[in-house]
């Protein structure tokens, strides 16, 4: 139905209602754009778990899956050959189900009404977002029961929440106009408009769904079961008012599995909405139960991911970007072409090592792409249409933004280039370090100041009025209040926000200042174990260089220092004997002194939150965590990601992202990948989740 026709019904409808408010009813369409915003989001436990599934881009690797679901139903082609696993494939067909770009969500139906709405969230549990479910059209608030099919007592369907191609564009256009940060993609977009708290401000957004899978499901009528395969669920949610995707298919081979696939990748360019690959599943439910799932994911189902879009654009100039840290980075500007649903005029080119390497130049034809289809980067250079007067990309001698002088990483890149990693402005005072920097100040992960966004700083900047060069500045805008409501699309109420942001990260604490400072080597995780070892910056600058990497001390050396002598009890800082005295020479330099003294003066708080006082007596208190290093990888049932970093780093460990030779133990979970590969091969240790559950009770 065309949304004008659409529109005209709804307000039909509401002048009935008007009319006879006797027949009020809580679930009318007219209701989905209402609703009070809510104050928060609660979790959600899932009836069944929401399990992700295994990616391959490898049509083999498809064919190996089917051949295992064979064998572990019970068949085999090596006793008949062909005619066999001919006749066998007969007997189990599949689903080919292409893989929207969306946010996967679970809508809970309890005798045919609309329940709740979930994320996926851990897979045990998700957040609740029924207030946003409520207010996306294609989802139905009533299922429609007939003659032929009743919804059963309860029906939970899983689905994808996604944005359509065109809505996205338009969203877009109009962020541009008002100045705000544009969203990356379609799914981005569509993770954001959920997250909102106010269902009228994800109306507008034009939000859709498709289903395509099933959580718990009790039938009404137990004679009767209310589907006893996929492709037969998908046909009744489809006549209970479920959107399905139309292109899904029920195949009964593997090579008509492959020609599904292989038929449907040019046909997404042209689709409303953002697709990456096709799923495909054992069609019925009872082989499925058989088939059981592994601790990652189920074995009835994988998705093929199609390789990323590459596409040809015409290379124009290069522009040479100065990050916070100083590092220049070489971006390419392009003649426009459409990539993944969106239209791509620039891409990273990494560093002047790759250009080297790649041989890229101004005037080439180059071949670019979207990682994970969402950055755009150059893949390489078609030379057979490289034209004569194609130009060299020549690496600057001094920061394009300050003219000051540059930095090669590492040094041996200065006698053969292409081996350079990185080019870095080393002037502090950098106009373009100083924008960048304190963008990433009031980030998210740092002190988090809402509102403070990169439009909003530019916008503050360009004014001549309002002063904004330090991290200080930030602290005092509430005394240009008046000037900031005179800047363009800052209301009073944005301004008001703002400035309340401002507030609430005075008193963020020390980790969060170090973190959001954009000191080399120290980000969210190394901030947060100095400031365990630290209580306030002044016992930070009181301590030697050699402090910041107590575990190379020896034992006189330490005990030098007040730490305790045992090796294994020294508090870990995250830093080493080539990382510590870079970090302590800044926290010493006249620019650092200067920042901290200017934000003791605006009220910034810099006690440490995380401080844990230790002793050389506390090795008695030592338990199996205490200074190991561990990564935790895939999903764990019984936590979430980050209370789980918090109870390991309150029993003395240190929680890091990637796993190392250093790393001592792996906590691998559900759907465990490639972190769990690497630690298997460097031989370290690997708990589940079942060991570590056992070792945090002889612990606590």
């Amino acid at each position: 139905m065309p949304d004008a026709e659409f529109d005209r019904l709804l307000a039909e409808l509401g002048e009935i209602e008007k009319a006879h408010p006797e027949f009020d009813d809580s679930n009318s369409p007219t209701r989905r754009v209402g609703g009070e915003p809510i104050e928060g989001f609660r979790s959600v436990i899932h009836a069944a778990p929401m399990l992700s599934i295994d990616n391959t881009y490898d049509e083999s690797e498809v064919r190996e899956w089917h051949t295992r679901v064979l064998k572990q139903l019970g068949f085999s082609s090596d006793r008949s050959g062909p005619a066999l696993f001919a006749a066998v494939e007969r007997e189990i067909a599949f689903v080919c189900d292409p893989k929207i770009d969306g946010l996967a969500v679970s809508l809970r139906y309890e005798n045919g009404a609309l329940v709740h709405a979930a994320t996926r969230g851990d897979g045990v549990k998700g957040d609740d977002v029924t207030h946003a479910a409520r207010v996306i059209r294609a989802i139905p608030l009533v299922l429609e029961s007939s003659s032929t099919v009743v919804a059963p007592k309860v029906l939970e369907i899983r689905g994808e929440i996604y944005l359509p191609l065109p809505e996205f564009e338009r969203i877009n256009e109009e962020r541009e106009k008002a100045g705000e940060d544009l969203f990356m993609n379609p799914r981005n977009a569509a993770a954001g408009t959920i997250k909102q708290l106010d269902p009228s401000m994800i109306a507008p957004r034009n939000l859709s769904f498709s289903a395509h899978g099933r959580g718990e499901l009790v039938d009404s009528n137990l004679d009767k079961p209310f589907a006893l395969s996929y492709m037969s669920f998908l046909d009744r949610c489809r006549a209970l008012g479920v959107p399905t995707n139309p292109f899904t298919k029920r195949c009964e081979s593997i090579e008509q599995v492959l020609e599904t696939i292989h038929a449907f990748e040019p046909k997404r360019a042209k689709l409303p909405y953002a697709t990456d690959g096709m799923v495909v599943r054992v069609d019925d439910f009872e082989q499925q139960e058989q088939l059981g799932i592994t601790s990652k994911s189920p074995r009835w189902i994988i998705a093929y991911k199609y390789p990323a879009e590459r596409k040809p654009t015409r290379l124009i100039r290069v522009e040479h970007q100065v990050g916070k840290t100083g590092k220049i980075t070489p971006r390419a500007v392009m003649e426009p072409v459409l990539l993944s649903g969106s239209t791509v005029r620039h891409a990273t080119l990494h560093n002047y090592g790759q250009v080297l390497k790649k041989d890229i130049r101004i005037g080439d034809l180059i071949e670019v792409e979207k990682a994970g289809e969402i950055i755009p980067y150059v893949v390489g250079v078609v030379i057979a249409e490289r034209p004569k007067s194609a130009k060299r990309i020549v690496p600057p001698t001094e920061c394009p933004e300050c003219k000051g002088p540059v930095e090669i990483e590492p040094p041996e890149a200065v006698e053969d280039p292409s081996l350079e990693s990185a080019r870095r402005c080393v002037n502090p005072e950098c106009p373009a370090q100083v924008r960048e920097r304190l963008i990433w100040f009031a980030g998210r992960k740092q002190m988090d100041i809402d509102g403070l966004g990169e439009k909003t700083v530019d916008q503050i900047r360009e004014t001549q009025d309002i002063p904004l060069k330090t991290f200080a500045d930030i602290f005092r805008l509430h005394k240009h209040r008046d000037r900031l409501l005179g800047l363009d699309r800052m209301g009073e109420k944005k301004v008001d926000n703002l400035l309340a942001g401002i507030d609430g990260a005075k008193g963020r604490g020390l980790a969060k200042v170090l973190a959001g400072m954009g000191i080399r080597y120290v980000g969210d995780t190394t901030s947060k174990m100095l400031a365990r070892q630290f209580p306030d910056l002044d016992a930070l600058l009181k301590v030697d260089e050699k402090a910041l990497r107590p575990k190379s001390l020896k034992k006189d050396e330490a005990k030098a220092l007040g730490f305790p002598e045992d090796v294994a009890n020294r508090p870990e800082t995250g830093l080493g004997r080539d990382t510590a005295p870079i970090v302590h020479a800044y926290l010493h330099s006249d620019v650092a002194k200067r920042t901290f003294r200017e934000l003791e003066q605006v009220g910034v708080d810099l006690r440490s939150r995380d401080f844990k006082e230790r002793s050389p007596r506390s090795a008695a208190a030592s338990n199996i965590f205490t200074d190991k290093t561990i990564v935790l990888t895939g999903t764990l049932d019984s936590f979430e990601r980050q209370a789980l970093s918090e109870k390991l780093e309150s029993l003395g460990a240190r929680v890091t992202g990637s796993v190392s030779k250093n790393t001592h133990l792996v906590i691998a979970g559900r759907e465990a990948g490639s972190k769990l590969d690497k630690a298997q091969s460097l031989g370290i240790e690997v708990w589940d989740e079942a060991r570590l559950l056992e070792e945090l009770k002889q612990v606590e």
